[in-house]
C-alpha cells in the first residue's frame, strides 16, 4: 500500500506535467546514493571530525565513520568539546585530515544509475499491469462520489449546472469571435510573400484563437464561482475539464499559427504535408487532455491507487505508440524542413535533417521508460518534472530558433533586394542571427543540464552552481569567437566580387559597367583565409587557457614550426611576399583582363600565392605571382579604341567626316551605350592611300570593359551612315582599259587562241 500511495503521488504529478509537452526525451534514473565512507586513524581531534562529517553530509548524504581496524561506527550528532593545551603549552599543529574513501563516480555511477533505472522501469510496467483490471472499478467509485456533491441539491442538478456553464462560454465565446472576425479578418490577410508579412499575419491569427481561450475560462470561471461555490467533485470536475480544454485549445492554436492549415500564403513554417500533420495535431491535441482530466478525476473519487495506477499505463502506452507512429510517419517531412532554409546545406547540417525524426522517437521511448520507472521510485516526480520540461524544451527550442532564424534572414533580404543593406549592416545581421540562436541553445542547454545534473550524477546545487561559472567563462570566450567568426565572415562574403568574363575578346554583351570590383573587394578575398585562420587560432588557444592548459609551449613549438617552414619553402614565401607586393600597388582586380607576357586572361579568384585568369576560350590558368615579371593591365580607368576604314578614290571626304560625327553624337545620347562613352566617335585624318582605297582612322574613349561592344556598334552604325550618304567604299575589283588598237589587238588575240585546237592523250597541246 505504500508503494501504491508512491507511485499514486507521482503518477499524478506526472499527468500534471504531461500537459504541458507533447513531444519527447528521457534520460536514466539513480539508486539511493551510498553512504560516504570516512576512514580514522584514532588520533583526530573531536574538532576535526566534526568539520569533516559536517562538510560530507552537505545535502543530506550519509556518512559512515570507520576506525582503522574497528567495525563501522556512526557518525556523532554532537561535536566533542576539543581538549584545552596547559598553559604555557604551544597549541598542537591541528593533524591532517584523514583520506577519505569515497564512492565510485564517472562511468561506475552512471552504469549503476542505468542498471537501476531498468529494474525500476520493469516493476512499473509490471505494476500498471497489474493494476490495468482495477480499471473496471472507476464507473463505481465515479458514481459514489458524485452522489456527495454539495452543489445541486436544492434546484438545479450539478449536472445541468455543468451544461449550463459550458454552453455559456461558448455561446459568448463564440459570439464575440464572431463580431470581431472582420476585423481580424482584414488584419490577417499577409501584405506580401515575405516573412514578416506572413509572420504579423499569423500573429494576428495566434492573438484572435488566444484571446477565445482566455474570455472562454473567464466565463467559465465566474459561471462557477456563482452557481457551483461548492469545492465537491462538480466543482472540481468543470475545473479540471476547462483547464484541460484550454490547453488542448492552446495546442490548436499554436498549430493553426505555424502551420495555416488551409491558407498557404501565411504560413511561416514550410512542413510538407501540412493538412495532414495538422489533422494529426489536432487529434492529439483532443486526446492528450481527455486522458490528463481522466487521470487527475481518478485520484478524486477513488482512494486505491491501482485505478489510477492502471489509467495511466494504458493511456501512457497509447499515447507513446502514437507519437512513435507520427514521428516514423513525418521522418521525411522534418528532414525537408530542417533544408529549407538553406540552398546548399552542408554535411553536418545534412546529417543532423536525417537523424532529427529518429532522435525524437528514440527521446519519446526513453521518455516512457522515465514514466514507467518514476512510479517506483521515491523521488519519482523530480525524474517526471525533468523529463516533461526536458521534452517541452526539445520541442520549443528548434521552433523558437528555426522562427528567428527565418525572421532575421527574410528582414536581412528584403534589406538587400531594397538596396538599403551595406556589408557591414549585412555581417551585423548575420552576427545578431547567430548571437540570438546561439542565446537560445544556451539557455535551452543550461535548463537541461540543470535539471538532469542532481538526478544523474548526483551533484548538489553549490557544485552546478561552481562548475556552471566555470563553464560559462568557458562558453562565453567560445561563443564571442563563433559570433566574431560569422561576422567576418558575411563582411567578407559581402564584399566577394562576382566572377564576370570581361576583356577584349570576352563575352561583353553580359558584363556590365561596375562589373570590375573596387580594390578593396579584390584585397578582402585575400585576407579573409588569414583572418578567419587567426580567429579560429586565437579562439582556441584562449579557451584551452581558460581551461587551464598551458599554451606556452604550444606558442614556442608554433614558432618553431613556423620557421623550419620558412627556410624549407622559399618558393612559397616569394610567391607570398610578390603577391602582398601587387596588392599593395593594385596592379590588378577580380574582373579585369591582365596580360603577364607568356599567359593573359580575366582575373577570376586572388589567393594568397597566386591568381586564376580565365582565357577568353575557356582555359583557367593559375600563376604564381613569384614568375608574374611584368603584368599589362588592359581593364583599367579608360580605353582608345582605333580602327580603319577603306573609301574608294572618289569618296568626298569631307562629306565622310559630317556623317561619321553625326554618328559619334548620336552614340553618346544613346542611353544604352551613351554611358559607355568617355570621348566621342570620331575622324581622326587619312591613315594611308594605296592603289586601290583611301584609309580613313577612327577613334573613340571608353570603358575598358565595354570597349570591344562599343567598336562592333560604331562599326555597324559607320556602315550604315556612309552609305545613306552615298560615300562609295574601296573594292578589290581591277577594271582594265585601253584604245581602239587595244580593243582590234585583244580581238586577234582571242581569234588565234580560239583557233588552237584542245589537245588530246596522244598530241600535246600546240605550243
Amino acid at each position: 500500500m505504500k508503494h501504491g500511495m508512491a507511485g499514486l503521488t507521482v503518477l499524478k504529478r506526472v499527468a500534471v506535467l504531461l500537459v504541458a509537452c507533447f513531444a519527447l526525451l528521457a534520460a536514466p534514473t539513480a539508486r539511493a546514493e551510498a553512504p560516504i565512507v570516512l576512514t580514522l586513524r584514532g588520533d583526530e581531534t573531536a574538532d576535526t571530525i566534526a568539520r569533516m562529517v559536517n562538510a560530507l553530509s552537505a545535502g543530506g548524504r550519509q556518512v559512515e565513520i570507520r576506525l582503522s581496524g574497528t567495525a563501522p561506527q556512526a557518525a556523532p550528532e554532537t561535536p566533542v568539546p576539543a581538549e584545552q593545551p596547559a598553559k604555557g603549552a604551544k597549541p598542537a599543529k591541528p593533524a591532517k585530515p584523514a583520506p577519505v574513501a569515497m564512492p565510485a563516480t564517472g562511468d561506475d555511477m552512471l552504469s549503476g544509475q542505468i542498471d537501476a533505472l531498468l529494474d525500476q522501469v520493469v516493476e512499473g510496467v509490471s505494476y500498471g499491469n497489474k493494476a490495468i483490471p482495477s480499471i473496471a472499478e472507476l464507473p463505481g467509485d465515479w458514481q459514489s462520489a458524485w452522489e456527495r456533491n454539495v452543489n445541486g441539491r436544492t434546484g438545479l442538478s450539478a449536472g445541468w449546472r455543468i451544461l449550463l456553464i459550458v454552453a455559456l462560454a461558448l455561446a459568448l465565446t463564440f459570439a464575440v469571435r464572431i463580431a470581431l472576425a472582420g476585423w481580424f479578418a482584414r488584419k490577417c490577410v499577409p501584405a506580401g510573400p515575405a516573412f514578416t508579412p506572413r509572420f504579423v499575419a499569423s500573429a494576428y491569427g495566434l492573438v484572435q484563437d488566444v484571446l477565445t481561450i482566455i474570455l472562454a475560462l473567464l466565463v467559465v470561471r465566474i459561471a462557477r464561482n456563482t452557481w457551483l461555490p461548492e469545492s465537491d467533485l462538480a466543482s472540481i470536475s468543470l475545473t479540471t475539464a476547462a483547464n484541460g480544454a484550454a490547453i488542448g485549445a492552446f495546442y490548436i492554436a499554436i498549430g493553426r499559427f505555424l502551420l495555416s492549415p488551409g491558407v498557404p500564403e501565411r504560413r511561416i513554417m514550410p512542413l510538407p504535408r501540412t493538412e495532414r500533420h495538422f489533422r494529426l495535431l489536432t487529434l492529439y491535441a483532443i486526446f492528450t487532455p481527455i486522458v490528463v482530466v481522466a487521470i487527475l478525476l481518478t485520484h478524486h473519487i477513488s482512494h486505491d491507487p491501482l485505478p489510477a495506477a492502471g489509467l495511466i499505463t494504458l493511456t501512457g502506452f497509447a499515447t507513446t505508440a502514437f507519437k512513435l507512429w507520427w514521428f516514423h510517419d513525418m521522418r521525411h517531412d522534418l528532414a525537408a524542413l530542417v533544408l529549407s532554409g538553406s540552398e546548399t546545406p552542408g554535411p553536418v547540417r545534412r546529417i543532423f535533417a536525417s537523424g532529427i525524426a529518429w532522435f525524437y522517437i528514440a527521446t519519446t521511448a526513453l521518455l516512457w521508460a522515465v514514466e514507467a520507472g518514476a512510479a517506483m521510485m521515491s523521488n519519482g516526480g523530480r525524474w517526471a518534472e525533468a523529463a516533461a520540461l526536458t521534452e517541452a524544451a526539445l520541442v520549443i527550442l528548434p521552433i523558437l530558433v528555426v522562427g528567428i532564424s527565418s525572421l532575421l534572414h527574410c528582414r536581412a533580404m528584403h534589406r538587400q533586394m531594397s538596396g538599403s543593406a551595406t556589408p557591414l549592416t549585412q555581417a551585423g545581421g548575420a552576427a545578431v542571427g547567430a548571437a540570438a540562436v546561439g542565446v537560445i541553445w544556451a539557455a535551452g542547454f543550461f535548463i537541461i543540464a540543470r535539471l538532469w545534473a542532481g538526478l544523474l550524477l548526483g551533484v548538489s546545487s553549490d557544485q552546478f552552481t561552481a562548475f556552471t561559472r566555470q563553464a560559462a567563462g568557458v562558453a562565453f570566450l567560445g561563443f564571442a569567437g563563433w559570433v566574431a567568426l560569422v561576422f567576418l565572415r558575411s563582411f567578407f562574403d559581402a564584399y566577394a566580387p562576382k566572377r564576370h568574363v570581361v576583356g577584349p575578346m570576352g563575352d561583353d554583351e553580359e558584363v556590365h559597367g561596375d562589373a570590375v570590383p573596387s580594390r578593396l573587394a579584390t584585397v578582402l578575398p585575400v585576407l579573409r583565409g588569414v583572418v578567419l585562420g587567426a580567429v579560429i587560432g586565437l579562439t582556441v588557444l584562449v579557451v584551452l587557457a581558460r581551461l587551464g592548459v598551458d599554451i606556452d609551449p604550444l606558442l614556442a613549438g608554433f614558432g618553431i614550426l613556423g620557421l623550419a617552414f620558412s627556410f624549407g619553402s622559399q618558393t612559397l614565401v616569394r610567391d607570398i611576399v610578390s603577391g602582398v607586393f601587387f596588392m599593395l600597388e593594385d596592379a590588378f582586380r577580380v574582373g579585369e583582363y591582365v596580360d603577364t607576357g607568356r599567359l593573359k586572361g580575366t582575373v577570376e579568384k586572388i589567393s594568397l600565392r597566386s591568381i586564376q585568369l580565365r582565357h577568353q576560350s575557356g582555359q583557367i590558368h593559375t600563376v604564381p605571382f613569384g614568375q608574374i615579371s611584368s603584368l599589362t593591365n588592359a581593364s583599367r580607368d579608360w580605353a582608345t579604341v582605333k580602327f580603319n576604314v577603306r573609301l574608294d578614290h572618289s569618296a568626298d571626304l569631307e562629306q565622310a567626316r559630317k556623317a561619321i560625327k553625326k554618328t559619334g553624337i548620336a552614340l553618346m545620347e544613346d542611353p544604352e551605350y551613351g554611358p559607355h562613352f568617355i570621348a566621342p566617335l570620331k575622324m581622326q585624318g587619312v591613315a594611308d592611300i594605296t592603289d586601290t582605297a583611301i584609309v580613313i582612322r577612327l577613334k573613340f574613349t571608353g570603358k575598358p570593359n565595354q570597349a570591344s561592344m562599343l567598336q562592333r556598334e560604331a562599326l555597324k552604325r559607320v556602315y550604315r551612315a556612309l552609305n545613306d550618304a552615298r560615300i562609295p567604299f574601296a573594292s578589290n575589283a581591277v577594271t582594265v582599259r585601253g584604245g581602239d588598237q587595244d580593243n582590234k589587238s585583244g580581238a586577234s588575240a582571242a581569234a588565234a587562241i580560239s583557233a588552237v585546237p584542245p589537245p588530246t592523250p596522244l598530241a600535246p597541246a600546240a605550243g
